[in-house]
């Protein structure tokens, strides 16, 4: 069985009609790549075509602000993935004149690109021979081949990558790499995957011996942290506000969000009064406060869980750096934030 052969057939009458397909032009293949990391396709496709409308070029791309791509990006999460494809872009655009490098090498060494997306990018955009390894082909090889090493081993990672690169076609290696994740994505799907239509279903060992819900094997996770936040959210009489640039190391830098205070618990009203306030905005105003939500916002992320409640402090004037409550939806901002701003009524 000729199993690249089986999957490019498979390719050619199931893929999905998509923007990204449809050229060589590695600026847009790099760009759908990026967005695509750790997203469905479902959720990408809009953001995709918002940055291709506004950044048609990656001089295009280059030139804007940081903080208007990470206004672009609000929704999608990761957004360290927006900040690595700014500083990428200005590298192409300003170091490489515009050149994209055209190897697996050379692609490599980009800010924000690994493996996989410098061997998407090498196979789609410049035919190179280089087989890509993404959840969707971890799960395809594993279930067909049987393979119980885990995904996200040293050992499974070796080992994976050594079968697709065995498997590729030399011939057609994008639309290769391109069939065998679209293989993934909508016939052998994590979930209920469809085995009665599937072509490799006579040779699949999962399916033979029943292990299609076992496979692929992945060791456990790291235990998820619970933080508490408290988000004070001030309005004076101007309805102006605090909203403040997140400058410190982690997901969120350089987006703008409330002060925060962190607990160690959540807290209600009585204990929120008797809050260390003395190196916060609040130890100098005169305030009153109200909670705004009872119940914990519950934000979750992959490594943390946030349980979030927002403070309503009115104060008769702020500080000059106040900025007005009907402007700060133009800033970047985390889902947590935006959503907040979306449902509150900041007219006091």
């Amino acid at each position: 069985m000729n199993f690249s052969k089986i999957l490019t057939n498979w390719y050619s009458d199931n893929n999905r009609d998509l923007p990204w397909r449809k050229t060589k032009n590695p600026y847009y293949i790099w760009l759908s790549e990026i967005i695509l990391q750790q997203t469905q396709v479902k959720q990408g496709l809009p953001y995709y075509e918002s940055f291709v409308k506004k950044y048609p070029t990656v001089f295009a791309l280059a030139n804007a602000s940081e903080e208007e791509v990470l206004k672009l990006w609000q929704g999608l999460g990761y957004y360290s993935r927006a900040r690595n494809l700014h500083a990428t872009a200005k590298h192409i655009a300003f170091n490489l004149n515009g050149k994209f490098p055209d190897n697996y090498k050379g692609l490599l060494q980009l800010k924000g690109v690994g493996d996989y997306t410098a061997s998407a990018i090498a196979s789609i955009a410049f035919n190179k021979v280089t087989a890509v390894v993404d959840g969707n082909v971890y799960r395809v090889l594993a279930r067909y081949f049987g393979i119980a090493t885990p995904i996200n081993s040293t050992e499974g990672i070796k080992e994976f990558k050594t079968l697709a690169s065995s498997l590729i076609s030399e011939n057609e290696p994008a639309t290769y790499n391109q069939a065998i994740m679209e293989f993934g994505a909508i016939q052998c799907k994590p979930k209920n995957p469809d085995c009665d239509t599937c072509p490799l279903k006579e040779s699949c060992v999962a399916l033979q011996k029943r292990l299609t819900t076992t496979l692929p094997i992945k060791l456990k996770k790291i235990k998820v942290s619970k933080k508490y936040f408290n988000f004070l959210v001030f309005i004076d009489k101007k309805g102006q506000t605090l909203f403040e640039k997140r400058t410190e190391k982690g997901i969120w830098r350089n987006l703008y969000q409330f002060p925060l205070i962190e607990s160690k618990k959540s807290l209600d009203a009585d204990e929120f009064h008797y809050l260390d306030i003395n190196d916060t905005k609040l130890s100098t105003m005169k305030f009153d406060y109200t909670l705004y939500n009872e119940k914990d916002i519950v934000h979750k992320l992959s490594h943390q869980h946030l349980y979030t409640k927002f403070w309503i402090i009115e104060v008769s004037e702020l500080p000059e750096e106040a900025v007005s409550t009907d402007k700060i939806s133009k800033y970047p901002t985390s889902v947590l934030i935006s959503d907040f701003i979306k449902t509150f009524n900041f007219k006091v």
